[in-house]
Parts: C-alpha cells; structure tokens; sequence
C-alpha cells in the first residue's frame, strides 16, 4: 500500500501540474519528487503524469487516484500537523450545473471550502450546453446530468438520482388504484401534466420505462425550471415527473402524494466533469473532493 508521503507528493504534482512547481510547494528537490513519483508508479503498476511542455499532464489512473485519496490525504496531512495551522483553501473554480441541483445540494456542500478562502463563479443550464463549454475551456468542472461524449472531457459517475411521479392529493384522489395497477396510462391519462420542457424529456422517460408507452396526457404548463414545476403541482396545477431530493419536503409535509410505485426505482447518474488535460490546482481538487465525498453521504437524490 502506497505511504502517506508518496500520495502526498503526487497530490502535490497533480495539482499543480508541475515537478518544479511541487518539489517547491513541498521544500525538496525535484529529483526527489521524480524518485517518489516513479516508486508510486511501480506500485501501482500504472503511469500516473504524461511530460510535455504544459508541465505534468495526468493520466486517467491519475485522475481517478486524486478523487478516491485527495481529500483523505488533506485530512491526514491536517491531522497530524501543527495544532494551530488554519486549512485553506485559495484559487477560482468555473463550474457549471443545473440550476435546481447546485441551489439544493451542490451549493451548500461547497459552504466550508468557501470560508476556507476557495472562489466559486456558477454558470447555470443545461448538460450539453455546460459540457461544450467544458471541452472549450469556459468552465472548470460541471455536475452533468447526461454523460460526456466529447474527447476532451473525462467524467466519473457522482450520485444517482431518483425520480418519482407526484400530484397534489386533490388530483391523487381522481386515480382508481384497481385501474392503475391493470392499465397505469389508461389510469392517468386524465391527469395534466406540468413538464420541465415541451418535449417532456423527464416525464415521457418515466412512462417510457414504467409503462412501455409515452404519456397521452395534456399538458397543461411547461416551465424550465424544476422548482417552478414542483410549486405548480403544489397548487394542483397538474402532476409531474421529478427527483426525490427535491420533492422530499413536499412529500413529508403532504403537499404532494406519490402516484405510482415502480418495482424498482427509475434512476439517473450524475457524472462529474473536467477537462481532460484542464491544469490541476489545488482549488480545481478540492472541489471536486468535496462534491465526490458529499455525494457519498447523500447516498443517491
């Protein structure tokens, strides 16, 4: 098993991209570094950085390494070093997400790195737009909710979400359970739908999976913006398709019933985007810690 010395200085590497650069950061040579960079590799049995004239570019095992240990090693170095030495944090990260999932959870996991001094500019809207702005180098790290397809972006699965199909109890009341279980669209179909976009992406995947047919209903609103769907279908505008982590409230509070239960729950996977050769800081790292052990403590949205 790797020591605590040898992660350390290949976190130092990968976060600043450069031999020189960590051998400073860390008060040793650079021959140094390279000797503890090439025992690392020999015990993983892996290549770790790729040398060019940008610096230390990471590998993928590089970068799959950096999230499982980042932010253990933080904590370790922390630990045992002085009592009265204040974590921080510095640097700007771009990053990008949907407008509902960065308000609910992403924002508010992020809260202690900003007090520790980190810098955080957000750009809303939606994975295709977020992703190509990745791969052209306008944003740092996205929370995607489609998986990347372009060359220059890597990505690693974050956290599944959960969908479930919810209406106001007023409307619940109008479904016959007996026809729901025999003919679940013929059951429905008289409910108005309030949709995140006109082509019902959320909603016509769930009837597609749960019920093999896309969904008859009229739609009575269309908003882009899920909160805004969830506070219709509060005020019995119609019924919808969204995540559990943001109708969990509504649906203890009783503002909201859930009107189907699938076998089997239908998910999503978030992933977590950067630039495959995006340089390396320690604010970039943090982040991206931060969100991969957050995500861990959710458990899935």
């Amino acid at each position: 098993m790797p020591g605590l010395d040898l992660l350390a200085t290949f976190l130092e590497v990968y976060r600043t991209g450069s031999l020189s650069a960590a051998a400073e950061r860390l008060g040793v040579s650079q021959p140094a570094v390279t000797g503890q960079l090439a025992r690392l590799e020999e015990q993983l049995g892996a290549r770790l950085f790729v040398r060019s004239r940008r610096g230390a570019e990471p590998t993928e095992r590089a970068v799959a390494l950096a999230t499982q240990v980042g932010l253990h090693v933080d904590e370790l170095r922390a630990a045992l070093g002085p009592a009265d030495e204040a974590p921080a944090v510095r640097g700007l990260v771009r990053l990008g997400g949907a407008a509902e999932l960065m308000t609910v959870r992403v924002l508010p996991a992020l809260a202690p790195l900003l007090a520790q001094g980190l810098q955080v500019r957000v750009t809303l809207g939606l994975g295709g737009d977020l992703l190509a702005a990745l791969a052209a180098g306008h944003l740092d790290l996205v929370v995607s909710s489609v998986r990347p397809r372009q060359d220059a972006v890597v990505a690693t699965p974050l956290v599944d979400e959960e969908f479930l199909l919810v209406g106001p109890a007023a409307l619940a009341h109008t479904v016959d359970p007996v026809r729901l279980a025999a003919d679940p669209v013929a059951a429905l179909s008289h409910l108005p739908l309030v949709a995140y976009a006109e082509e019902l992406p959320i909603v016509r995947r769930y009837w597609r999976s749960e019920f093999g047919r896309r969904p008859p209903n009229v739609t009575s609103l269309v908003v882009p913006d899920l909160r805004a769907v969830l506070a219709a279908v509060i005020a019995g505008a119609g019924v919808s398709v969204l995540p559990r982590y943001l109708v969990a409230s509504a649906l203890e509070s009783g503002q909201v019933v859930q009107l189907h239960q699938p076998e089997a729950p239908p998910l999503n996977t978030l992933y977590l985007a950067m630039g495959r050769v995006a340089p390396q800081g320690p604010a970039l790292t943090a982040v991206r810690d931060r969100l991969t052990q957050a995500a861990a403590e959710w458990g899935s949205l």
